[in-house]
């Protein structure tokens, strides 16, 4: 992972900018703290639904910034926030220890950033900065083991009501929790490709068919319930292994591993580029989104002797160092791809006063191939074990991409009660 560090610091990484302007904006808050000490009643504040007091914008100012991304596993001996008996919602395909994993140190692990401490996950507070809002994980299942964390790691505080069949007969795939107390609605919207997809097999869809993947139109599956989402969280990953044929402007333009005869051989990675951008291209065409947009980065699989469908597996029981491996091959090459589309993707929202942000978590789980179900898992739709090295077992590894996202909307808030008081002052 050294290797590649100069690298991945130059073209990948969205680093928080410190301009001039931002500067002389927070020295102007600084002089004004006296003031707001005066005149705040934080009993009745106009920003009491998000009980944030004078102590707490004064840590909002001077907070340091760092590169949460950067940094190892450390052992943990507080163990995880919840457990498959403390939290319902765990599906079989991701409870591993209902199903008889029997070593538990997976789950006594902690993502330590090398510059600064990643701050705890905090139920009450979250639920607070997301009070009157709502949350979509778009993408696959694995955007969906996200929100089933995220789920579990509310579940100390308050339990949503499952809303789904009020907007859908599909609840195995689109799924709504609301959560009464604090107004907040979380959902998790199926598009494995975030394009336009369907089958091209006659004999109909199976584990590995070929399929038609129509680049240049987002999935409306996703996009017709978008529109009003304050958070998105947008994913996308293994499905484009798969045997695809790539359609533009309506006409086939090429496929991967499709034995066609006479048709163009493009690759997965021009497939997924194209995907991830017509995906923003999207959003940011969308006349009444204003939502912040985030890139969970390309989610690392860990089979080993074999691959998912000739009898592979990943039985280790502790995390890699970052000696031991480095991001290259497929993953780099599917990490890269992605970020340098949001980066694009962020450059054109700002004309816009759109926000697009990079959840980078493909380098911190490809140290965990200790973390996936394995044969301790249960397909949603088959009555049999399987040797699952895609998904995250809960609790896990996972819970770490929702205290990165804890901490991303921590600092996002703070920004917007410095521009506010910035504009009231």
């Amino acid at each position: 992972m050294k290797a590649h560090a100069a690298d991945l610091n130059g073209r990948t990484k969205l680093q928080i900018e410190n301009t001039p302007k931002m500067v002389l904006l927070l020295a102007i808050i600084l002089s004004l703290l006296t003031v707001i000490t005066l005149c705040l009643d934080t009993r009745r504040s106009p920003l009491s639904s998000a009980r944030i007091n004078v102590g707490e914008l004064r840590s909002m100012v001077l907070e340091k910034h760092c590169d949460i991304f950067s940094g190892e596993w450390v052992p943990n001996p507080k163990g995880p926030y919840y457990s498959n008996e403390s939290c319902r919602l765990i599906i079989d395909q991701q409870n591993c220890m209902k199903f008889g994993r029997p070593d538990t140190e997976f789950m006594n692990w902690r993502w330590k950033p090398h510059e600064c401490e990643l701050p705890l996950f905090n139920p009450v507070q979250f639920l607070e900065i997301v009070r009157g809002k709502s949350l979509a994980f778009v993408g696959d299942s694995v955007g969906r083991n996200q929100m089933e964390s995220l789920l579990c790691l509310l579940a100390s505080e308050a339990n949503p009501e499952d809303i789904s069949h009020k907007y859908t007969s599909e609840t195995d795939y689109f799924k709504r929790w609301y959560y009464t107390e604090y107004k907040f609605t979380v959902a998790t919207l199926w598009s494995p490709f975030l394009v336009k997809s369907s089958d091209a097999d006659p004999n109909g869809h199976s584990a590995n068919n070929l399929m038609n993947l129509y680049l240049d139109e987002a999935d409306e599956s996703w996009v017709s319930q978008i529109e009003n989402f304050d958070y998105v969280i947008i994913s996308a990953g293994q499905w484009f292994f798969r045997p695809l044929v790539y359609y533009a402007n309506g006409q086939p333009v090429g496929c991967h591993n499709c034995n066609i005869n006479n048709m163009t051989a493009l690759t997965k990675y021009h497939a997924y580029r194209m995907a991830f951008r017509t995906a923003f291209r999207t959003l940011q065409r969308l006349k009444n989104y204003k939502g912040i947009t985030f890139l969970r980065t390309f989610s690392p699989s860990h089979f080993e002797n074999g691959e998912w469908d000739k009898g592979g597996n990943c039985g280790r029981t502790r995390p890699f160092t970052s000696q031991e491996v480095e991001l290259d091959g497929y993953t780099m090459e599917f990490y890269l791809t992605q970020v340098e589309e949001l980066r694009a993707a962020e450059k054109q929202g700002m004309d816009m006063g759109l926000k697009f942000s990079l959840l980078d978590t493909t380098e911190i789980m490809l140290l965990r191939p200790d973390g996936h179900p394995n044969q301790y898992g249960h397909s949603m739709h088959k009555n049999k074990t399987v040797n699952d090295c895609v998904h995250w077992c809960l609790p896990g590894p996972i819970d770490t991409w929702n205290e990165f996202l804890f901490y991303m909307l921590k600092i996002e808030r703070q920004r917007a009660v410095v521009e506010k008081l910035i504009r009231n002052a």
